[in-house]
């Protein structure tokens, strides 16, 4: 079966001016997007690939699967317009590895972010001199690229030994695009192998893990040319050869710019993860259970809380009721709020932010007779919303109260009431429809025309209060107790690890 295509949608005319296209290489479908000279959206589609788990825990795509998604949708996207396309950029999911040749031929399937199978190696981490680790600056997280590729090497040697990069997903993509292999920092920093503070791959770090130095690409800015669009690539995508390809950034990163967030306020989004992040100008302090990373600018930061099962877990509770979105939806609005004492544990694939468990799963706890599916349903959303309010707890404290809350995740008016009210803060909603694809267009025109676009912050839609009678904080302390009580079962087993 081929993979499932969402038909481009048109949104204004570019009249005669540039384009610049953006790529984005997320987890489980691409989003490709067409824009004018002035950042208006011309035409946008996504398609959708597969994310496989061929042991509990693991989590893998087909690189090929990708490159051959991208090149249906992008031919569609772009349609007659492809002599108008000044430059293209990337954006991608963060932390994943694709062992491949020199030319960028895949060697294994790619080892995703939501894969935790190198806990089994973290210890090799956790032994480095702690001067080491604290060059880091960030926990030591299964899913990242050096913890994957410390478990390659012990579990996949022969393909360890024969690769010739380890590159990130969007990095791949661009190898396949420009035949050039780059990486740039707000990737990069994602991998636990880079130096927050020196800014560059943390050559001491690596040397300690006995990791091949050799497999990790050169860096290069976010917003420079790292290549450019080889004749076969440009006929795979339906553009011309030789168009220059910005290295791009990691999603988040990339979104940051697309929504133009202002240092100091908090942005939540919600899509197959959750993620609440602060940017700020200066090199932030490492808290626990939160990371930092690397904007796109040529220097900036962001604490991010990485909230590992948000929309990833209301599709896998949405397929085991067998109903569809609106049908959820309902039942979930059917129900009182708390679920009758019904909890949800959201950790399907572990957790990152706040308890760092790549052991920890999910399901339903406290089930009784007087429950139904409505119950099942709404616990599903509570505690994902409960999931994000650890996290929010998390994060240091700044001057604006209100949330910004972006990301199609978070669209249903329901669905954000309960956010707003299980978080207990105003939710200012912005539209900024595509904002990792959006900045990746931003960093293509930045490349081109070596300047930096000015990005108007969006205005907001609509301020979600809290109600004032939302008390949540019951129901919160039980779903924490809930993990603690759950803890060491995951970490013997009982989690199916």
């Amino acid at each position: 079966m081929g993979p499932t295509k969402r038909a481009p949608e048109r949104r204004t005319d570019a009249g005669g001016g540039f384009m610049y296209l953006g790529l984005d290489l997320g987890t489980g479908s691409a989003k490709v997007a067409l824009y004018g000279e002035g950042g208006e959206r011309v035409r946008e589609a996504s398609v959708a690939y597969a994310v496989t788990a061929p042991h509990p825990g693991w989590a893998e795509s087909d690189p090929g699967e990708w490159w051959a998604a991208l090149g249906h949708v992008t031919r569609e996207v772009v349609g007659e317009d492809g002599g108008r396309v000044r430059a293209l950029g990337l954006s991608g999911q963060m932390h994943g590895v694709v062992l491949c040749g020199e030319d960028g031929t895949p060697l294994r399937p790619a080892v995703l972010w939501a894969d935790g199978r190198a806990a089994s190696v973290l210890s090799i981490y956790r032994a480095l001199p702690e001067d080491l680790r604290l060059t880091l600056r960030n926990p030591l997280t299964a899913g990242m690229t050096g913890p994957t590729l410390l478990w390659l090497r012990e579990h996949g040697a022969e393909v360890y030994a024969r690769a010739r990069w380890a590159l990130q997903p969007k990095d791949w993509l661009r190898l396949r695009l420009t035949g050039e292999a780059r990486a740039e920092p707000s990737d990069a920093s994602g991998t636990l192998l880079y130096d927050l503070e020196g800014d560059g791959w943390n050559t001491p770090v690596i040397e300690a893990l006995g990791l091949r130095a050799d497999l990790l690409a050169p860096l290069t800015r976010s917003r420079a040319v790292a290549g450019t669009l080889t004749p076969a690539a440009a006929a795979h995508l339906g553009l011309p050869p030789g168009l220059p390809v910005a290295a791009g950034a990691a999603d988040t990163a990339a979104a940051l710019l697309g929504t133009a967030l202002p240092a100091g306020q908090v942005q939540l989004t919600v899509g197959t993860g959750a993620q609440l992040v602060v940017r700020s100008v200066a090199l932030p302090e490492a808290r626990e259970g939160l990371h930092v990373f690397r904007t796109a600018e040529d220097r900036g930061w962001y604490t991010l809380g990485a909230v590992q099962n948000a929309g990833l877990a209301l599709e896998w509770a949405r397929r085991t009721l067998r109903c569809g979105w609106e049908e959820f939806y309902a039942l979930a609005q059917a129900a009182e709020p708390g679920s009758r004492g019904l909890l949800f544990l959201p950790y399907l694939t572990g957790d990152r932010t706040p308890h760092l468990d790549p052991h920890a799963r999910g399901g339903w706890l406290g089930a009784g007779l007087e429950h139904g599916p409505e119950h099942l349903a709404r616990a599903a959303f509570e505690g994902v919303a409960l999931s994000i309010r650890e996290a929010l707890l998390l994060l240091p404290e700044t001057e604006r109260p209100g949330l910004r809350l972006a990301g199609g995740g978070s669209v249903h008016p329901w669905w954000r009431q309960l956010l707003a009210d299980i978080l207990g803060r105003p939710l200012e909603v912005v539209e900024v429809p595509g904002a990792s694809v959006y900045g990746a267009a931003l960093l293509a025109r930045a490349a081109e025309t070596g300047q930096t676009p000015e990005v108007e912050p969006p205005g907001t839609q609509e301020t979600v209060e809290p109600r004032r009678d939302a008390d949540w904080s019951d129901v919160a302390g039980r779903f924490s107790a809930a993990y603690e009580a759950l803890r060491g079962w995951f970490s013997r087993g009982g989690g199916g690890n």
